[in-house]
């Protein structure tokens, strides 16, 4: 059954304009239809592209909802190069297949006319979106990628980045900060880490950085080898984590091959003291799928309830908005949803601070100039570590049996980020 959310617009909707390519204007922002007195020049359009579908879609469940508090947050318009505007959102499903985030941002390109580009959920869609922003000139900002799988992965000009693309997350170096504290203090004999890294532009930047990061901090990294994503069946890596005396466990795989290896991993005896992983268990949809073995997985955590910030746009604190959230869709909070939500944030800043906001090199230069504090906390795109990057600061969650939910999130190490207050303590995945 079809629900509509505050703002005005059906999943229905949503995801046929999503998955047909339609040209969506989602206009509870713009308080309606262009009307009367209301020129091309006053409405600018902002084009948001993520995997809705297939095996990234966890990270979009928050999608909806995010739009929905844009439009309304939005709706009486705001002031732009002396003017007053309007903003209207097109949304694109990638399917989880970067040949479609290619496609549909050309869409947004070439039939959409959109003045911006904002989309987010690993460099499957990061990339070949910022890829086609910036060869067509397009001002772009995304997230939920790494720097280096971002930067790197795109060819980036050290010390130069680009013109019209930019990010905020984090990289290597954040993740080595979230994870190795809660190494540190997990009890382990063995300085071995069993690592499952596929072979792809997430995992090789994990393997190439992260990888080297563990060797100079004292750690071994015991790479599992360059698999590809969609495997089955995981017997050759178990093996050898567990010839390896492994205890401790980190990964960067597709979350749906990390449920297979996870079942099979306890299935035949391997069990790690503690699990750290990366771009999976990140969202409650997984940890309900894989039920009992959750438990006390960790993970990066880069938004949530206790985080204290707040939106730029409407005041709304972090705690606020996943409450809404959880009201309005009856769902647990996910930490897209901070992401998502800052995104536009970021976009509709840059339209301000513009002198003329229909200037795509204008816009494009005050993205990579911006300052914010919102959301997602305090973005700095000047301070690097490459022109154009935000960098952000996980601390260490890990998944406990929930009281409202199935499932919820402790914060257990605040090592990067002491802004963040601590929950509980660690504890061992498999006791």
């Amino acid at each position: 059954m079809s629900q509509t959310p505050p703002g005005g617009f059906s999943r229905r909707s949503l995801i046929k304009a999503a998955g047909l390519g339609a040209a969506t204007p989602l206009l509870g922002a713009c308080g309606g239809l262009k009307g009367a007195g209301t020129s091309d020049s006053d409405v600018l359009k902002i084009g948001y592209v993520s995997p809705q579908t297939g095996p990234l879609a966890g990270f979009a469940s928050a999608d909806n909802f995010v739009v929905a508090q844009i439009q309304e947050a939005m709706k009486n318009g705001f002031t732009a190069g002396g003017k007053k505007r309007t903003i209207e959102i097109i949304v694109k499903d990638t399917q989880s297949n970067p040949n479609r985030a290619t496609e549909v941002t050309r869409q947004l390109i070439n039939s959409d006319k959109v003045d911006l580009i904002v989309g987010s959920s690993t460099p499957d869609t990061t990339n070949p979106v910022a890829d086609q922003c910036e060869a067509n000139g397009i001002p772009n900002v995304t997230t939920i990628a790494p720097w280096e799988a971002w930067f790197h992965g795109r060819n980036g000009k050290s010390g130069e980045g680009f013109k019209y693309t930019t990010l905020f997350f984090f990289g290597m170096q954040q993740f080595a900060d979230c994870f190795f504290p809660m190494w540190d203090r997990a009890g382990v004999t063995s300085k071995n880490v069993a690592a499952l890294w596929p072979n792809d532009t997430d995992a090789n930047a994990f393997r190439n950085g992260l990888g080297q990061m563990m060797t100079t901090a004292g750690w071994t990294p015991v790479d599992g080898g360059a698999y590809q994503n969609g495997a089955t069946d995981f017997t050759t890596q178990i093996a050898k984590f567990k010839n390896s005396g492994a205890e401790l466990f980190t990964c960067t795989p597709i979350p749906p091959d990390f449920q297979t290896f996870w079942k099979q991993a306890q299935q035949q005896g391997f069990r790690p003291k503690l699990a750290t992983v990366a771009k999976v268990m990140l969202f409650p949809s997984e940890a309900e799928a894989l039920g009992p073995l959750t438990n006390n997985i960790a993970t990066d955590i880069w938004w949530s309830p206790a985080h204290p910030y707040k939106s730029v746009l409407d005041g709304r604190t972090a705690k606020q908005l996943a409450d809404d959230f959880a009201a309005s869709t009856g769902k647990q909070w996910t930490q897209a949803l901070g992401s998502i939500y800052s995104l536009f944030e970021v976009a509709i800043q840059a339209f301000k601070d513009a002198g003329d906001p229909k200037d795509r090199d204008e816009v494009a230069a005050k993205l990579k100039a911006m300052k914010i504090s919102c959301m997602s906390g305090d973005l700095d795109f000047t301070a690097g570590p490459e022109p154009g990057i935000a960098i952000q600061h996980p601390v260490g969650g890990q998944w406990r049996k929930g009281t409202t939910f199935p499932w919820d999130v402790v914060i257990v190490d605040n090592s990067a980020n002491k802004a963040v207050p601590i929950g509980g303590d660690l504890l061992p995945t498999n006791a």
